[in-house]
């Protein structure tokens, strides 16, 4: 009863080795983690699955500057702020993220992607709270090139 048992094991030893499952490296996990956040995100086709295509980068002009300078505003009114864009390159443009530095600040994230040449924005609403001088961020994450991550700054001095 023994050896068959032993038998049984190396069987089921021997079958186990030879699957064909590929188990990744902690450096193919690092790339994938570090080229889905830059946007160069690569699909790989898995058995019966159909191939999905990679996210190309492109490029993007900011049409305004990132930085808006919105003067004096009165306290606790909520302001709009937009921040026009442009595809500049030869790709799709996919904003994938579009956050604030904090709540007082919430960003709209434009849902469909931009052909080449095609114009934009993305607009925030800032809700006034505070009183005095104020900097805000919005922060973009897209699929460009040579930078992913875009920082959208404005600025207000709040008043009674």
């Amino acid at each position: 009863m023994k050896k068959v048992l032993i038998v049984l094991l190396a069987a089921a030893s021997v079958a186990a080795c030879k699957n064909e499952d590929k188990k990744m490296t902690d450096a193919e996990i690092a790339k994938q983690t570090n080229d889905s956040l830059t946007g160069n995100t690569t699909f790989t086709k898995a058995e019966g699955d159909s191939v999905k295509p990679a996210i190309e980068n492109t490029t993007i002009q900011w049409m305004d500057s990132t930085y808006t300078d919105l003067g004096k505003q009165k306290e606790g009114k909520e302001i709009e702020i937009t921040y026009r864009f442009k595809n500049t390159g030869d790709k799709n443009l996919i904003i994938q993220t579009v956050t604030a530095q904090c709540g007082c600040t919430i960003p709209e994230k434009p849902e469909q992607p931009f052909a080449p040449g095609e114009e934009g924005v993305i607009k925030a609403k800032f809700n006034g709270s505070g009183h005095g001088e104020t900097r805000k961020e919005v922060y973009v994450t897209a699929n460009t090139s040579p930078n992913a991550n875009h920082t959208l700054v404005f600025r207000a001095e709040l008043v009674k």
